[in-house]
């Protein structure tokens, strides 16, 4: 059992509690070690064995696995730090971060809070508020609406929509995040998105109270980070681009951004640091505005956080943010003046999620089967990824982010490319190709895309491109490395491996299922670690040349690659050119009856829980009707009818917490229904 500790003395060494988990509570840690601090993690049931509770010099169990019932407690997290002994508290990014009540609470209990102070915290927590705040401040806010001190309602709104015109943009006055932020193109679309925001926002906040803003196309979304002590010094240092986006939330980052010049930075920053001394500022925190094409930018929040984004700041200024946030959380002035930031080369982060591109970003879960991240010159990647460890479905699916520095931004681009290309990460499906072709996007690539990038120009990067599905080539190498791994060890090291009685003529016939595609190959050895393979018409000739656990130097028609892959049992996994195709061999198989693009068979896509039903028993639906919500990793998913046809059984309810790929509403097709009325009719 865990010993109290007794008060130390002033001089003692301190102890920080990070109230966080995942990557950026190891981030957190390794800063707060250097620095002299003694560390305490706390970790769910679910994190039982997760890095950051590895890496802390302390550990706490809150148990429980939601959020609300681990790191968004806060009577169980001030009872971790006491039991620890700590005496500072750093809230990270996420979870408690922005709660003004946890900054208070961490104050009455006599610990230091590693933060804004609370007043601070809720004079920024509500968009509607902050934005009468920084105006009065002098700072340059979008046009919209607001109701005020007292809460609109769907009809206030609704009046207020006709007034500032389409396109507007709802969102959540009390979230961030892009939860609970809907664009609207028009005024029929206005009800369903205003009835989607709220659930979202109600559920991830606590709130349902939303705002209206004009929308502004093809803008920029540029934040400023600044900086305050507690002896009146405030500083900016620098802006960061954050305008490529999906659903609201960021993908990539850079700093600086390639649309801000000299003037245009000392503008932005004098409108970041006036915001912030609004509220009466303390510690990290990032003013967020939209630029537009004129060069004119508007406010839009502050969060009043660490953000995720931060490396890249710290890559071009060379400072260690979490170190200032410490230094200033002991009361100590800002190490330096405005006049001594210089901002130095370029900078770019991605943000590597467990998601399928394959199928609108579906959020994975799973076990991480293998996992190396890249080394070299002006590469970071900041991460709390362990091998055999497991992503699970109550948290942010981002496992972590890779950061590329370089002398300009083609440098720093082309390092992302090279990254990206030698990231490592067999086990749930995540983003990491879907980023390698974002970063190679010509207008990436010029510097031009804006928060409408992957809605208009790029929009070919969200959907699953030819050049992405498997290939026979793909197929051939997913044989024979299955092959090998048929093999007996005790073969290989005599050369009997591929030793046959008979005819050596006769290959050896694979059948191999990729998703939904289905490859036959036929393979023939010709010599050790030599093999011919014929697949889909063509032929490939083969050679292992080196090989490694999970890794494999392969020949193939005389072009050598490295292949990552796993192999267990009949399901072999490679990463091949930064994709993970899955593969399972069906050669003694027996042929599956596999459920129709159009079954009427609606499952839950993870694990989660269902918001909302759309539909009754009973009722017709159309192909693309909205069925039912659910939520997994923070996030509403919404399911659609497949086909045309009556709803015929519902078996879930609201509220109820599901499995992934469980049974949640069956569609009698239309079709089907059809048939039965022919049938019926001729008896």
């Amino acid at each position: 059992m865990m010993q109290i500790p007794e008060k130390s003395p002033a001089s003692a060494r301190p102890t920080l509690l990070v109230a966080n988990r995942g990557e950026i509570a190891v981030r957190i840690i390794r800063t707060a070690r250097s620095e002299g601090y003694r560390t305490v993690a706390i970790y769910s049931e679910p994190d039982r064995d997760a890095l950051h509770a590895r890496m802390a010099d302390t550990a706490v169990a809150i148990g429980g696995c939601s959020p609300q019932e681990s790191y968004l407690d806060i009577g169980k997290i001030l009872d971790a730090a006491q039991r620890a002994g700590a005496n500072a508290v750093h809230p990270g990014y996420g979870f408690l971060s922005e709660n003004a009540d946890f900054a208070r609470a961490c104050a009455e209990s006599g610990l230091l809070f590693v933060g804004p102070p609370a007043q601070a915290i809720e004079a920024m927590a509500n968009k509607r508020r902050a934005k009468a705040l920084v105006a009065d401040a002098g700072v340059p806010c979008i046009p919209g609406f607001a109701a005020g001190d007292a809460v609109a309602d769907d009809n206030d709104l609704v009046r207020a929509a006709e007034e500032i015109g389409y396109p507007l943009m709802i969102k959540a006055a009390d979230g961030g995040g892009g939860r609970g932020m809907r664009l609207v193109e028009s005024a029929e679309e206005l009800q369903a998105h205003l009835r989607s925001a709220r659930s979202e926002a109600r559920s991830a906040f606590g709130s349902d109270e939303v705002i209206l803003e004009k929308a502004l196309v093809n803008a920029r979304h540029v934040e400023v980070q600044v900086f305050a002590d507690n002896h009146g010094n405030i500083v900016h240092l620098g802006e960061r681009d954050c305008s490529v986006q999906r659903r609201h939330q960021k993908i990539v980052e850079e700093s600086p951004s390639p649309a801000v010049d000299t003037d245009l930075r000392q503008r932005m920053g004098s409108a970041a640091i006036a915001a912030a001394g609004a509220c009466d500022y303390r510690g990290a925190g990032t003013v967020e505005f939209l630029l537009d094409e004129s060069g004119n930018f508007y406010f839009l929040e502050m969060n009043t956080r660490l953000q995720v984004e931060h490396p890249v700041t710290e890559m071009v200024t060379g400072l260690d943010l979490v170190a200032w946030q410490l230094s200033v959380a002991r009361g100590e002035p800002l190490p330096v003046t405005q006049d001594e930031i210089q901002l130095c080369g370029h900078a770019i982060e991605v943000r590597l999620y467990a998601e399928d591109p394959d199928r609108d970003f579906l959020p994975q879960t799973g076990e991480v089967l293998h996992w190396r991240t890249p080394a070299g010159d002006g590469i970071r990647c900041d991460h709390a990824v362990i091998n055999g460890g497991l992503v699970s479905p109550y948290y942010d699916p981002m496992l972590g982010k890779l950061i590329t520095a370089g002398r300009d931004r083609e440098q720093a681009r082309l390092r992302m490319l090279d990254a990206l290309a030698r990231l490592e990460l067999i086990g749930p499906k995540h983003n990491g190709y879907f980023l390698n072709r974002l970063v190679a996007d010509p207008l990436f690539a010029a510097g031009q895309a804006t928060t409408a990038f992957l809605g208009n120009e790029g929009r070919y990067l969200v959907e699953a491109p030819e050049s992405a599905r498997a290939t026979p080539r793909h197929a051939a190498i997913a044989v024979v490395l299955m092959h090998q791994g048929l093999l007996d060890p005790a073969d290989l090291r005599r050369h009997r491996a591929d030793w046959r009685s008979g005819d050596h003529s006769t290959p050896l016939v694979y059948r191999l299922q990729q998703e939904n595609n289905s490859f036959e190959c036929q393979l023939l050895p010709l010599r050790a670690r030599h093999y011919r393979v014929h697949c889909e018409g063509l032929t490939f000739e083969m050679a292992l040349m080196r090989s490694a656990e999970k890794q494999v130097l392969l020949a193939v028609d005389g072009v050598e690659e490295t292949v990552v892959f796993h192999h267990r049992a009949s399901e072999l996994v490679t990463l091949v050119g930064g994709r993970q195709l899955a593969w399972r061999d069906c050669t003694h198989a027996p042929a599956r009856t596999m459920e129709g693009p159009a079954s009427g068979t609606l499952k839950a896509p993870m694990d989660g829980t269902v918001v909302e039903l759309c539909v009754e028993q009973g009722q017709p639906v159309r192909k693309g009707d909205s069925v039912a919500v659910v939520e997994a990793m923070k996030m509403e998913h919404a399911l659609r009818a497949d086909c045309d046809g009556v709803i015929a059984e519902l078996a879930a309810r609201p509220g109820e917490q599901v499995r992934g790929g469980q049974l949640l509403v069956r569609i009698e097709p239309e079709a089907m229904l059809s048939s039965a009325e022919q049938s019926t009719a001729a008896s």
